[in-house]
């Protein structure tokens, strides 16, 4: 029995909840981790842990097992880290993820400007809009963009971002300027539901926060397709300020309903809390987060 690899398995299973989330997570045969693990309180004579109608319930001794288990698992970790150079120049392998729009328009300029200074680091730079786990999806660094939950993660903010209401002076000219959200009723508006589901939009007045329906006339899947129907006249949109940033500018598109926008939603990265960080993650967040500062900054509307 490899007693490092049993340890690992059960660690995952520990955290997981369960043998299955295990099972998934180190993509494994559910077979093989009941095995293992079957095997690993075999040799320690001892039961780790008792299922419950809550799930997996760490035993007094496998309470015990688990923190020096896990004690002795980072300690490999780290040795191997320091053997492989991690620890004496930036080197080896990263997992970047950020919001599809905001990657591809600011993480990956900053990204590429990063590899040109450290040739010895490679970084994956996943771009989507579902929010990854970085234990699940072996992430390293994520950009999220909202509030966060509570975590052990270490999170750098990087500034604030308007969530606005815009159309195209076209479109604006052939209707009166809605003054209040109440006037959206009068308004066409593209939308990201389906045209029989009664959408709304949020705004905020006083501190309080209120909805008014909206008549989705044109319903699309991507904010891109929602852009260009906005340019096009096809009604209002609603974006975040950084994706139509350089429209309002060149006056293609004019933002309307400013006093009643919600507060603006907070930009970090975030990034797993270690005991010693890799100098290729520590070098990656010194380079990057000055840089992503700036470019938060100038997208501000």
């Amino acid at each position: 029995m490899d007693r490092l690899d049993a340890m690992a398995v059960l660690l995952a299973a520990v955290e997981g909840g369960s043998l299955s989330k295990a099972s998934r997570q180190l993509k494994l045969p559910l077979a093989t981790v009941s095995r293992k693990i079957a095997d690993l309180e075999s040799h320690l004579k001892a039961t780790v842990f008792i299922r419950s109608t809550k799930g997996l319930e760490l035993t007094p001794a496998g309470r015990t097992y688990v923190t020096a288990a896990k004690a002795i698992l980072e300690r490999v970790v780290e040795a191997e880290r320091a053997v492989a150079g991690e620890y004496t120049e930036p080197k080896g392998d990263l997992v970047v993820t950020a919001p599809i729009m905001f990657g591809r328009l600011h993480v990956l300029p900053v990204v590429s400007n990063f590899l040109s200074a450290f040739p010895d680091v490679s970084i994956g730079l996943e771009l989507t809009d579902r929010v990854t786990h970085f234990l699940d999806d072996q992430v390293d660094v994520a950009l999220r963009i909202g509030e966060l939950p509570d975590s052990n993660l270490v999170a750098v903010g990087l500034g604030s971002i308007r969530r606005v209401v815009c159309a195209s002076p076209t479109y604006l000219a052939t209707r009166d300027v809605p003054s209040t959200p109440h006037d959206l009723v009068r308004h066409d508006a593209i939308s990201f539901d389906s045209v029989s589901v009664k959408s709304q939009w949020s705004f905020w007045s006083g501190g309080e926060e209120f909805r008014v329906p909206i008549r989705s006339r044109l319903s699309v899947n991507t904010i891109d397709a929602a852009i260009d129907a906005g340019l096009s006249g096809s009604g209002l949109i609603r974006t975040m300020s950084y994706q139509v940033v350089e429209l309002v500018r060149r006056q293609q598109l004019v933002t309307v309903l400013n006093d009643f926008e919600p507060p603006k939603r907070p930009v970090h990265l975030v990034y797993d809390k270690q005991n010693r960080l890799p100098l290729k993650l520590r070098a990656f967040v010194d380079f990057v987060v000055p840089r992503l500062r700036d470019r938060v900054l100038a997208a501000a509307l």
